[in-house]
């Protein structure tokens, strides 16, 4: 029998690579987004709702047990704090944390009744770092490192496992995004910003979403059935300097 994993923010990145990868490894895979995919069953969904987002999830669980949960939608946000609006930080935090509340509370139900479950939050290298210029997003990737902790403790007795993955500097729409808008403002070459970024990676190189996703694969996995509470950093090394 297949086992069931939901996936936020699924449509685009590290969270389509994940989508593809489960697929391929015999899951049902619900893809909860905005923008529609043809991968997985879509489910459109806005993550800020928190409304939604447990109707939806709950439309899942009466007909499937909900294995997985990867708690990947996120917003990518630039400035300091004195750069950040109040309708900035509201957005950063509606997406990337409030967005993951919502998730991990509407599938714990069933996890609970079936004693398992593993939940695989997106944090970032920023979760264990701080960056320049990145106030909001640093903040809100910190505070995903600490829902699955607690998440973790929480829950080990009904054999529900969290834990967070870390990427550093991976090659996504997002990251491309992130570079044009740099490049717009200060007038920079695309691929000259873009191997500076690649030459900061003790490997040399930006990581893939794919191989972001074959993390997420084994933190799902019971090959990863004594790990829970851990960041699982994946970033060619950069925080070990």
């Amino acid at each position: 029998m297949k086992k069931t994993c939901i996936v936020t923010g699924g449509s685009s990145g590290i969270g389509l690579s994940i989508i593809q990868l489960f697929l391929a490894n015999n899951y049902q895979v619900f893809n909860l987004d905005i923008k529609a995919s043809t991968f997985g069953t879509f489910k459109s969904c806005d993550i800020t709702n928190v409304q939604e987002v447990e109707q939806v999830i709950k439309s899942i669980s009466d007909e499937y047990t909900i294995d997985v949960l990867v708690s990947n939608a996120g917003v990518h946000f630039s400035g300091t704090i004195e750069d950040t609006t109040e309708a900035d930080f509201e957005r950063v935090f509606n997406i990337n944390v409030k967005g993951a509340y919502a998730a991990v509370k509407a599938v714990l139900p069933s996890m609970k009744s079936n004693n398992q479950g593993s939940i695989i939050i997106m944090a970032s290298d920023q979760a264990l770092i701080a960056k320049r210029n990145s106030f909001a997003y640093n903040l809100s990737k910190a505070a995903l490192a600490s829902l699955a902790k607690t998440t973790a403790l929480d829950y080990a007795s009904y054999n529900i496992r969290s834990n967070a993955v870390c990427p550093g500097t991976i090659e996504t729409p997002l990251y491309h995004q992130a570079i044009d808008k740099y490049c717009e403002r200060s007038g920079e070459d695309k691929a000259k910003i873009h191997q500076e970024e690649a030459n900061l990676q003790p490997l040399g190189r930006l990581g893939q979403p794919e191989e972001v996703a074959e993390l997420v694969l084994f933190l799902a996995s019971d090959k990863s059935r004594f790990i829970t509470g851990s960041l699982q950093v994946i970033d060619g090394g950069y925080t070990a300097q």
